[in-house]
């Protein structure tokens, strides 16, 4: 029988999960309300230090409700990152809103401010001023958050804060998550911690969090019968898992040093291979929860090694990983939509890979990855 599958990313259970889960079982609180709910969101907001929690079925519901807060309509433009996960562009949609994409820097790989200010000048020309910026923490690093803020004020345009993949991750000092005019967050499986599902919006204000919770529950008014006004979603956490994420909450910190961890195991694999460069953060003002560890290859310096052959290496080895996300404009669903930018996303999906980045890798986990990339580069010689 071969080698355990290695997968890129899986959840962690840090113990209490079970004991939290078993008192909403005990309590009959199986249901989109209760104690965890509540003690769940204090958790988080303790832990971002500033900005109201409301904890959803998933992170696209968040960003879905996001927009809708920030007043997104039928008919509206929203610029969004193009090098992300579909999840970041599909509540556009939903609205019946325009996605308009923007390429990616190469120090962050997130939005480019040139690229945005640029596709901004040119709506507003043509009569559409966009109504929202999508701007993402890719793989748990912080966009340019002050380039992107001063661009959000000059033109009065809100941004909705991604953050799916970054929670822990910090610009100087200030925590992922609190940066936008309203900020998502997600606890989907393969995230740094898991409520099987799930994700979190992030308001700053007690009247916006209410809101959130009153569009995530079917919008369903103060009264002794079923009253609705408007469009309602059925989009909040259930109390069962919102029990998972209350005893992840109390293993985050560490679990984050895991994958630090394991990005830095990345950096000494790959220290005396030339041609691949493990993307790390440019300086001290980020901290990154390195969600994913990432490499990028130039076929030139690796003597014509690919990231295909290595994930195609590694996946004989029944081991995981991934090439970066495939940008959204060159996505079949979203290639008519306006695209702002150069190719910078482009070259990055071309030879960038996602590597096997779980918090609970073992030793012999390790060394297999290791065996099987030096395996593949000792054979360029």
């Amino acid at each position: 029988m071969g080698d355990n599958k290695i997968w890129l990313s899986t959840p962690h259970m840090g113990g209490n999960e079970q004991k939290y889960i078993q008192e909403a079982f005990d309590c009959n609180w199986i249901a989109p309300m209760g104690p965890n709910l509540t003690i769940f969101e204090q958790n988080l907001e303790n832990y971002l230090g500033s900005g109201h929690v409301a904890v959803l079925n998933s992170g696209t519901a968040a960003i879905h409700l996001g927009l809708i807060l920030l007043g997104v309509k039928s008919g509206d433009e929203v610029l969004c990152q193009s090098m992300t996960f579909s999840a970041s562009a599909n509540p556009i949609l939903y609205l019946g809103a325009t996605p308009v994409f923007i390429d990616s820097e190469p120090e962050t790989w997130n939005l480019c401010p040139v690229a945005l200010e640029t596709a901004i000048i040119d709506r507003i020309a043509k009569g559409k001023k966009p109504k929202a910026i999508i701007a993402v923490d890719l793989y748990g690093t912080p966009y340019k958050i002050e380039e992107i803020r001063l661009i959000s004020d000059q033109y009065s345009i809100p941004i909705l804060e991604d953050s799916a993949e970054a929670l822990g991750s910090c610009y100087k000092g200030q925590k992922c998550g609190t940066f936008g005019d309203v900020s998502v967050l997600s606890f989907n499986g393969s995230k740094v911690i898991t409520t099987s599902g799930g994700g979190a919006i992030v308001t700053n204000s007690a009247a916006l969090k209410e809101r959130a919770i009153f569009l995530a529950t079917q919008a369903r008014e103060d009264a002794p019968h079923y009253q609705h006004s408007e469009v309602g979603y059925n989009y909040r956490m259930s109390n069962v898992c919102a029990a998972i994420g209350r005893g992840q909450m109390e293993v985050l910190d560490e679990h984050i040093l895991l994958r630090r961890k394991m990005h830095e195991f990345y950096l000494d694999v790959f220290k005396d291979i030339e041609g691949v460069t493990v993307f790390t953060v440019a300086n001290e003002n980020s901290f990154s929860n390195y969600w994913l560890s990432t490499v990028l290859l130039d076929p030139i310096k690796t003597f014509g090694i690919t990231r295909e052959n290595l994930r195609l290496v590694l996946a004989g080895a029944n081991i995981e990983s991934r090439p970066l996300w495939k940008p959204m404009h060159l996505q079949p669903i979203f290639s008519d939509y306006p695209y702002y930018g150069h190719a910078i996303a482009e070259t990055l999906f071309t030879n960038g890979l996602c590597l096997p980045s779980s918090s609970n890798l073992t030793e012999a986990d390790r060394s297999r990855i290791k065996t099987v990339i030096l395996n593949l580069f000792s054979k360029k010689d």
